[in-house]
């Protein structure tokens, strides 16, 4: 992740090249005009209208007198912002394969199966999802390993795919935005210079409000299965799973080992790695595959034969030539997004917003707002917290609010919301990961529309915004 990333302010522009708001709009527009048509009417793969999108934003930067060099250093730059999001989503796609095949996630299922029941699921994992998130740091490694194994067990208690995922997820970011391992967190904190842990009890009030809601959500929508076990499902899943698969206790090898590094704060790209060397030995010593057979379940993936096509269907992965088309949408939207930011598109846009901020309660609700905009743009939440982040720091002086404000702004809109937009790499993953497409768990994905709406209600209503600074809060303490 590169952290000394700086941002185009509108400062930086050359006042030659520099768009107006209204012509900023033009690759906007379009960007939101191709999406939609071509994914939403058209039914095409995010792809195809993001080449789209590229090729016009391109030839904008073009008609602003930019060279080819300037516009390649962007799209360059875009994906070195997103350098860290590939390789992760290139290893977990192998991870999740591999942990098949050692018959960790078949495990999780049997199990889960069993101490799990209709009414109580979704909430309860929703909450196991955040506390896990919490203790290792990363919403990814989250949904890519419990989740994948919820997906299952959902399945065996009738529970939708979707409602599942949006759980998962929601409990996910939760988590994730809380805890002092996440790279967002320390991101969120380091580009607005606030203290980490200044940061995380900022956003303590507002997190807590949104995931109490969203655990609530979920209760509600649990109850519809209250009650309605089907055993005769559950029973074909556990049979066919203790047929295929040793689950005894070494098969969660991988699982303690991965989440053991994690704990102890180590980055999340070498603890994955190390987590697919451990399925890979566990899947030979434990499963009794074949040195070469594991390292093929590593690049091709799984396609069990268990005797139940439900079972064989959720333990079915890609490994890491799997994980093609994911890596293809990500690589083009990342491009996307350091194109918009290298011709100033969304520096003009960042402009605009502070032109238009009256008071610090709209500064507040503005600055979620950019992140959100920055998200749908650049496709990855490290620019959405980046951008604004950078580009809003000295407003928040001048309306003497705390660095804290604006680092619990960037992140409860910019971190949560990524997973709801398709061609985002958030969301481009999660729907790789778990199986289900991004607009299908979107409107179960609870946590990530509340997150954001909290923030708002909290900056307009003006509740939880301090009446005195940090620096007078600690005097008065002394």
């Amino acid at each position: 992740m590169a952290l000394d990333f700086t941002p185009t302010t509108i400062d930086d522009l050359d006042p030659d090249r520099r768009p107006s708001f209204r012509l900023a709009l033009v690759p906007v527009f379009a960007v939101v005009l191709f999406l939609g048509i071509g994914s939403a009417v058209l039914g095409l793969d995010p792809h195809v209208p993001l080449l789209w999108s590229i090729v016009v934003t391109g030839a904008f930067g073009r008609y602003l007198g930019y060279t080819w060099d300037d516009l390649s250093d962007g799209i360059i730059n875009g994906l070195l912002m997103g350098m860290q999001a590939l390789l992760i989503i290139f290893t977990i796609y192998a991870l999740i394969a591999t942990w098949v095949d050692a018959g960790t996630i078949p495990a999780m299922m049997y199990y889960g199966l069993e101490l799990l029941s209709p009414g109580v699921f979704l909430p309860v994992a929703a909450i196991l999802a955040a506390v896990v998130a919490f203790s290792i740091g990363s919403s990814w490694t989250t949904v890519g390993t419990l989740g994948v194994a919820f997906v299952g067990i959902g399945a065996g208690l009738g529970v939708p795919g979707p409602m599942t995922v949006g759980a998962v997820i929601s409990g996910a970011y939760a988590g994730d935005k809380q805890s002092p391992l996440s790279d967002t967190t320390n991101l969120a904190a380091g580009v607005t210079n606030t203290p980490l842990y200044d940061h995380i009890y900022r956003m303590r009030t507002g997190t807590a409000i949104a995931f109490g809601l969203s655990v609530l959500g979920f209760a509600a929508l649990g109850l519809q299965f209250s009650g309605a076990v089907p055993a005769g499902q559950v029973a074909e899943i556990q049979t066919a799973l203790a047929g295929a698969y040793s689950l005894s206790v070494l098969a969660f090898v991988p699982l303690v080992v991965t989440f053991g590094l994690a704990l102890r704060g180590y980055p999340a790209l070498p603890t994955l790695v190390t987590g697919v060397f451990a399925g890979i030995i566990t899947a030979i010593l434990v499963q009794g595959t074949g040195f070469v057979p594991a390292w093929e379940v590593f690049m091709g993936g799984t396609a069990p034969e268990t005797g139940s096509d439900l079972v064989n269907d959720l333990l079915a992965t890609g490994g890491l030539t799997g994980s093609a088309w994911t890596i293809t949408v990500v690589v083009a939207a990342l491009s996307l997004g350091g194109l918009l930011e290298r011709i100033g598109v969304l520096a003009v846009l960042a402009n605009q917003l502070s032109q238009g901020v009256r008071s610090s309660g709209s500064l507040i609700a503005g600055t979620g707002v950019s992140a959100i905009v920055v998200n749908a743009l650049t496709a990855q939440q490290y620019m959405s917290i980046v951008l604004p982040g950078v580009t809003l720091r000295n407003l928040y002086d001048e309306f003497g609010l705390d660095s804290e404000e604006l680092s619990r702004a960037v992140e409860a809109a910019g971190t949560p919301t990524g997973a709801l937009l398709p061609w985002h790499a958030g969301g481009v993953y999660m729907a790789g990961a778990t199986g289900v497409a991004t607009l299908e768990y979107a409107p179960f994905y609870l946590f990530g529309f509340l997150s954001p709406l909290v923030l708002f209600a909290m900056a307009l209503s003006g509740r939880g915004i301090p009446t005195t600074s940090r620096a007078e809060r600690a005097q008065h303490a002394d």
